[in-house]
């Protein structure tokens, strides 16, 4: 699609090489020269993506909602957007909602021609910057009205709300902006309800708003997937934000004692300790070091339910807030006790079945069998007769279905809906139709949430095509393993002579794997891909026992000795 065309060409140009003499200042010039849609009203968006859907029923369509200023942090988001659709969108809007009366409304950064050439460069194919009249009417009709008087106009209880729960907007944050969360809520539901798009795209930084926004999405059962992308820091540590702009040079080294805390508070929770009350102690000592930045919190909690913790047993977000001068800034940490994950994608053919099995059993961790999942639900669907070819049916079965596991290789047991079904699931008629299942949106979503259920407490390896991307974006360890096109040919034909099956030519065999290859990096949903942490492993001239060998000394530079 020339969405992606755009992109491959747009990306090559990052934040930094663009020469402030080269952005314009006139929003009609800017129309003229960029491809890059640029959208004011409700009206032209919705035409926009409603002509975009007649042409392609199914395209992906990714929202990375901001409010302008953007930095090379919001930049990451429009990468990941980029990467997993079709269509990327992104809206800028300083929402009134959120600001309390004495907040820097007035003040914060506003630059939409310079905000329009960094979405150019990075690939994205419209923005919507409606002026805040068009998002909420006009007041009063006033017809002067501005997006800076706005604030003051708005009849706030004349306004329908979005009320996130009490219990989460009244912590952290929310102890000192009252309201700000409700303002938050109120607009990303009015641009999710407008885009309807495949995915949303936000940052980990606002790790209160991410787990605010995900509960808003579960509680309206928002047809759209919440994906969190990874904390972007200046070298000093210093984590990118548009306010960052308000600080002095001085106050910019003063602000890495947060960054600084949450380090130290880390290094005390991998020693062992794994109580609120060490690890907020360490972070806390940091920052009372540098005088100058002043402590509005430091909290420990469930990275989704925002709920106090004493003791971390699976994820505890460490959270910061603190002044420097007069501008507020908020960091944060993901603290994990769970054994580490390794994550192995790549290209069919690759070997990675045989490859994860024997570094699970090298690294004593278990096997996630994600081929086992599929097939389960395809001796299911076999079973209760529901036609694979009618996808509703077989999302209302997998509705109500549930899968037990034991993942102990000496032991490995699958039940479904409480019946074992380890051995059934291999027969020729389940291998015969799994494909089939596979390709089910519902399927690949049941069993994505079932796949990150089984590695709550790590001490997996699993393998796939979209692992590391998807699944698990925050495994310690991601594994590409690939080959090329001739060797996995290759290696098939030798598999196809063992079995007696070898009717087929290695030039039909090379073409055949070329578009499989094609297929699955192009698909809309879980496209294959190299996950940009990734360590890609070219297995060509290696042995498997090479391969292996070469994982565990990766798994061991990243987490130290097996464990």
């Amino acid at each position: 699609m020339r969405a992606r065309q755009v992109a491959n060409i747009r990306a090559r140009c990052p934040i930094e090489q663009i020469p402030t003499n080269k952005i314009l200042h006139s929003a009609e010039c800017l129309q003229e020269s960029l491809p890059v849609r640029l959208f004011t009203s409700i009206a032209a968006l919705r035409c926009y993506l409603n002509s975009q859907k007649s042409a392609a029923p199914h395209v992906t369509v990714g929202l990375v909602p901001t409010m302008g200023a953007l930095h090379a942090g919001h930049l990451s988001l429009i990468q990941r957007a980029r990467q997993d659709n079709a269509i990327v969108l992104v809206s800028i809007f300083v929402n009134p909602l959120q600001f309390g009366p004495t907040e820097d409304f007035q003040d914060y950064p506003r630059n939409l021609d310079r905000d329009r050439l960094l979405c150019e460069q990075a690939g994205v194919d419209a923005i919507f910057a409606p002026p805040a009249t068009e998002m909420f009417g006009n007041p009063g009709g006033d017809r002067a009205a501005t997006d800076k008087t706005v604030q003051t106009q708005i009849q706030v209880s004349s306004l329908t709300q979005v009320v996130p729960p009490p219990a989460m907007t009244s912590v952290l944050c929310g102890k000192s902006r009252p309201g700000h969360f409700q303002g938050v809520a109120t607009i990303v539901t009015k641009l999710l309800s407008l885009v309807q798009p495949t995915k949303a795209y936000f940052g980990q930084k606002d790790a209160q708003q991410l787990a605010i926004i995900r509960q808003l999405a579960w509680d309206f059962n928002l047809p759209v997937e919440i994906v969190a992308c990874p904390i972007v820091r200046e070298e000093s540590g210093l984590a990118m934000s548009s306010r960052n702009q308000y600080l002095t040079t001085e106050q910019k080294q003063q602000s890495c004692a947060l960054f600084r805390a949450l380090q130290q508070a880390s290094k005390t929770f991998a020693s062992g300790d794994r109580t609120s009350v060490a690890t907020l102690a360490a972070a806390r000592a940091e920052v009372a070091r540098e005088p100058e930045v002043k402590l509005e919190y430091a909290e420990l909690v469930d990275p989704d339910t925002l709920m106090p913790l004493e003791v971390v047993e699976t994820a505890g977000l460490l959270a910061v807030a603190a002044r420097v001068g007069s501008t507020r800034l908020i960091d944060n940490i993901i603290l994990r006790n769970r054994r580490p994950i390794v994550a192995i994608d790549g290209p069919a053919g690759a070997g990675k079945s045989t490859v994860t099995r024997q570094a699970a059993k090298a690294l004593g961790l278990f096997y996630l069998d994600t081929g086992a999942m599929y097939r389960a639900l395809t001796w299911l669907a076999l079973k209760t007769n529901t036609p694979m070819s009618d996808e509703c049916a077989i999302a209302e079965l997998i509705s109500y279905s549930y899968l037990e596991y034991n993942l102990d290789p000496a032991s490995f047991m699958l039940k479904i809906n409480g019946e074992d079904i380890t051995q059934e699931i291999r027969s020729l008629e389940v291998t015969s139709r799994v494909s089939e299942m596979a390709a089910i949106p519902a399927v690949r979503q049941f069993l994505v949430d079932e796949q990150r259920r089984c590695g709550t407490k790590g001490g997996i390896v699993a393998e796939g095509r979209d692992i590391g991307t998807n699944v698990f974006p925050d495994a310690e360890l991601k594994i590409y393993l690939t080959a090329s096109v001739q060797e996995r040919s290759r290696r098939r034909m030798l598999e196809l002579k063992d079995a007696d099956r070898a009717n087929i030519s290695l030039t039909q065999l090379e073409q055949d794997i070329a578009l499989r290859d094609s297929k699955d990096s192009t698909r809309p949903i879980a496209p294959l891909r190299k996950a940009a942490d990734a360590v890609e492993i070219q297995t060509d001239n290696l042995t498997v026992d090479e391969v292996i060998d070469r994982i565990v000394g990766l798994y061991q530079e990243r987490t130290g000795p097996k464990s």
